[in-house]
């Protein structure tokens, strides 16, 4: 028999994922989450009459399918939470992207994925009624379209093809306005929609059911009398009930009564379900309100919720299967296996990554290997004392790899030693990672540009010599850089000459003195008259190390002094054609 197919719902922050969702189901899950952006996977199930209903008489062809599974994935995350050894969780997507504002960094990221797991997709192209001068009509969409001003058609033409346009140029992938499409096996179907204002809706169910009819059907026959296989959403508290879990199974059937197993992290889990709960049609199954009732069998693929015992250990996104009791070792080893291919453990330098869920995890990890950032660890449940004692043991090392990053997790706070960062949106702790250590660079940048000689250009003023030696003390004027106590001063010809004593402005000592600043100078070593004479130029006297340093630290100085920098290093080369090199 056929199953539900899998369908997930894919896209960039923001670009309305759920809002297309909520349309369709008639719900308001977008109000009540963090920031408005999907966090946990929702999994609703769209009953066939559903389908039948949205999409009136643009449905042709008999509908087949059971209906639709439709899991509602992380904005950024993409779907490799979604996983199940081998492959996608999902059948089919639909991507999400703002017609205004085109493929977003997010957008492309998931399009890749679709692409290497060889998903199919079509694109909803959203927002179409934010195009000035649109105006919302009855009938079709492509009614709709050509009953609008020609200048709004034309807009929404210049889109659609921005769209076509990018998706051939980054992705080598042909694409066109639905209607247009001549061969959907070699072509990828966009549709315009408004996910708030609902139309186009019926057009994206239409597509979607086409395709999975048309090319997906093998895929989706299930031996439903096969062991279940699945993926654990949540693990929820229920009053008076105790541990639940909401699951996604996507092959097989479970019953109450039967033995399941679950990778835990202390080792797997073997229970026996006590009783199975079904979503109602059209309920998300991580709404507070959702509406469950009691079945005695599900088939894939559905979303069901599980009360079963000794189930304290398991943490969402764990995979589940079920299995006769002589079959449970089997189960046990290959579930745990499962585990253990997501978490990180080792001695190498990196930072900690922690998370509340497998799929988080996964996703977290993830998007640190993109930014070839180095872990060491990367496991489940609350920030403890071990993990803050495991991040300072790379402090002394690197104080950039003493970190903690966490999603969705309590626990342990920063200490002196080690910095924690999290959030309830993935993408906000990379982002708030590379801030981190950029501004930690920057610091760490300027205190070793502090302790280096850096280039400095100064006049020996005429008419203001104040003692000719032991020290000599004159009027200088800084012409580029800035003066300081203790720094090594040369002449022209590259010799070292003296060393600045100390500095006075307005009979006040100071230790340092800016560009375009006026100031008296004590300079041991040096008569007035001998050495050096007024209206001389000098430089600061630049280590060769101390000027391989400045110039990996060049982005910190000022052109001016880069150009200082350089007449130094010309001046040093005359004596030594290889200084600095």
């Amino acid at each position: 028999m056929l199953r539900k197919p899998i369908v997930t719902v894919v896209g960039h922050v923001d670009h309305g994922k759920t809002t297309l969702l909520d349309s369709i189901r008639q719900t308001t899950v977008t109000e009540g989450e963090a920031g408005k952006i999907t966090q946990a996977i929702g999994a609703s199930i769209i009953p066939v009459e559903t389908i039948q209903r949205v999409c009136g008489n643009l449905m042709k062809e008999e509908l087949k399918l059971p209906g639709l599974l439709f899991i509602d994935t992380p904005g950024h995350a993409a779907f490799s939470t979604l996983r199940k050894r081998g492959g996608s969780l999902a059948d089919i997507a639909i991507v999400v992207v703002d017609l205004n504002e085109g493929f977003m960094p997010q957008t492309e990221e998931a399009i890749d994925i679709l692409k290497k797991s060889k998903t199919p997709f079509l694109i909803a192209a959203n927002k179409m009624d934010l195009i000035q001068g649109w105006e919302k009509k009855e009938g079709t969409i492509l009614t709709e379209i050509n009953s609008q001003h020609p200048k709004v058609q034309q807009q929404l033409e210049t889109k659609m093809y921005e769209l076509v346009g990018k998706l051939h140029e980054k992705f080598e992938l042909n694409a066109d306005r639905f209607d247009r499409v001549q061969d959907y096996t070699s072509q990828i179907a966009i549709v315009p929609i408004s996910a708030f204002t609902q139309e186009g809706l019926p057009e994206v169910l239409m597509v979607l059911i086409g395709l999975v009819q048309k090319y997906l059907e093998k895929c989706l026959e299930c031996d439903v009398t096969g062991n279940a296989k699945g993926t654990i959403l949540e693990v929820k508290e229920q009053k008076g009930v105790g541990k639940v879990l909401d699951v996604i199974i996507y092959d097989g059937s479970l019953r109450p009564g039967d033995p399941i197993t679950i990778a835990g992290l202390n080792g797997p889990i073997s229970t026996k379900i006590r009783g199975l709960f079904e979503p109602a049609p059209h309920s998300e199954m991580m709404e507070k309100k959702a509406k469950y009732k009691s079945v005695k069998e599900v088939l894939a693929a559905t979303g069901v919720r599980i009360l079963a015992p000794n189930v304290d250990d398991v943490i969402a996104g764990m995979p589940i299967v079920s299995c006769r009791d002589s079959e449970a070792k089997v189960c046990e080893v290959d579930v745990q296996e499962q585990l253990n291919e997501v978490l990180i453990t080792s001695d190498s330098e990196g930072i900690i990554i922690k998370a509340d869920t497998l799929g988080s995890l996964e996703a977290l990890i993830s998007l640190v290997k993109d930014k070839e950032i180095p872990i060491r660890k990367a496991t489940l449940g609350e920030i403890n004392k071990k993990d803050l004692a495991d991040a300072e043991s790379s402090y002394e090392k690197d104080k950039l790899k003493s970190v903690i990053l966490a999603f969705n997790v309590e626990g342990e706070e920063s200490t002196d030693k080690v910095k924690v960062i999290r959030s309830n949106v993935i993408y906000k702790v990379i982002e708030e990672y590379e801030l981190w250590t950029a501004e930690m660079r920057k610091d760490e940048e300027e205190k070793e540009l502090g302790e280096l000689i850096k280039p400095c250009k100064i006049e020996i003023m005429k008419g203001y010599v104040f003692r000719q030696s032991n020290p000599a003390i004159c009027g200088v004027s800084v012409e580029e850089g800035e003066i300081k106590t203790q720094m090594p001063l040369m002449n022209k010809q590259g010799k070292d000459i003296t060393v600045v004593k100390a500095l006075q402005e307005e009979q006040e000592n100071i230790s340092v003195a800016i560009k375009g600043k006026q100031v008296a100078c004590s300079m041991g070593g040096v008569t007035v008259g001998r050495q050096v004479n007024e209206g001389d130029t000098l430089y600061s006297s630049i280590p060769e190390e101390d000027f391989r340093k400045l110039k990996e630290l060049k982005h910190l100085l000022a052109k001016e002094e880069l150009a200082v920098l350089k007449e130094i290093a010309l001046i040093k080369r005359e004596i030594n054609p290889m200084w600095g090199v």
